[in-house]
Formats: C-alpha cells, structure tokens, sequence
C-alpha cells in the first residue's frame, strides 16, 4: 500500500508590519507586529502576583536585586535596596520556602495598583506592600514604593 500525497500550493499572504497570518510566533521576537499590536489592558489582580512573586525572590535572596532594576523607580529600588540590605525577609533556615498568601491589590487610579501580600517563611509571617505605577511615553509599569514588615 502505498501513501497518497496532496501537493498543497504554498500562499504567501504578504501583511503590513510583517505579521504572521497563521499566528505563528516571529523569529525575532523584537520585530513585534506593529500593525496589529494593540494596546493590552492590564489586570490589576496578575500585576500585582507576578510582581509579589518577583519581589519576594529578592528580598529573601532568590534573585538579585538588579533583575528589578528597570521594573523600579529610582525611590522604590532605593528602599528595595535598603530592604534587602537589613534582610527584611530573612529565611529561619535552609529549608525554608517563602510561601505567599493571596495578593491583595486595589487600584486607587488607572494608572495605579497597590497591593499587599503576606509571606510565610517557617514560622515566621512578614508583610509587603508595593505601589506600582504607569510611567512614561510607553506605559510601563515601575515599582514606586515597597515596604516590608
């Protein structure tokens, strides 16, 4: 028995800003399709836990400070410096794991969100709170205050 194949022409559909029509990622993921790029709004709630989740890393010292770099303002990597320079959430032990309760978050502006979350590390509870703003020409978000407790 023998397999049938189908020639199928090959169709190029030519789209301005070079997007795929088929949906397909790029191969350089820079070269993002302009022309179809909408503008994505922001869900407050995924923000603020990927952002905890992140911060959480560093001040326990999973992650060094510098990977929150372009993620902060100038004032909020100041007092997430100074936060990890005091060891705010230091670990009881080796084995301890930060576990992170639910993030609490609120949205004071468009262009805002705080939010709380409690970490559990052994025994020890501690508290963060982070603001997280909208700045410049391209709407990015940056962590503009952070405190822990």
């Amino acid at each position: 028995m023998t397999a049938h194949l189908t020639a199928r022409p090959h169709r190029r559909v030519h789209t301005p800003g070079g997007c795929d029509p088929a949906g397909r990622r790029p191969r350089r993921p820079r070269a993002a399709c302009t022309a179809a790029a909408t503008p994505r709004e922001h869900d407050p709630r995924a923000l603020a836990a990927r952002f905890a989740h992140q911060l959480v890393e560093v001040l326990t010292g999973a992650r060094p400070s510098g990977q929150l770099m372009r993620h902060t303002s100038l004032d909020g990597y100041g007092q997430l410096a100074s936060l990890v320079r005091v060891g705010a959430l230091r670990r009881g032990g080796s084995a301890d794991r930060p576990r992170l309760g639910p993030v609490h978050d609120r949205s004071p502006s468009p262009d805002a969100v705080e939010a709380c979350v409690r970490v559990d590390l052994g025994r020890r509870h501690h508290m963060v709170a982070f603001r997280l703003e909208q700045r410049g020409p391209a709407g990015q978000w940056q962590c503009t205050a952070v405190e822990a407790r």
